[in-house]
């Protein structure tokens, strides 16, 4: 059973309509497939990562660069 369908109207540049139907020949399928397609994508749902979230405070606090060259913060690594 396919999903109900509504109907839309959108005005795009006759440049990218152009490449819209040349992409939807190259790849053997509707121009509104690809155009849902791209409107999934650019909709889909995905949480940030831990680096995401915190990335403005990188670097903000005081200390070495790399814990690696602390000889104290490596001491008893790999035993």
């Amino acid at each position: 059973m396919s999903k109900a369908m509504k109907t839309i109207s959108v005005k795009i540049p006759v440049d990218l309509d152009g490449a819209l139907t040349e992409l939807a020949t190259l790849r053997n399928c509707t121009r509104s497939a690809l155009i849902r397609e791209a409107i999934g994508a650019l909709t889909a749902k995905t949480s940030p990562s831990f680096g995401d979230l915190v990335g403005d405070l990188v670097g903000s606090a005081p200390g070495p660069a790399d814990l690696s060259t602390s000889s104290r913060h490596m001491k008893g690594f790999g035993e």
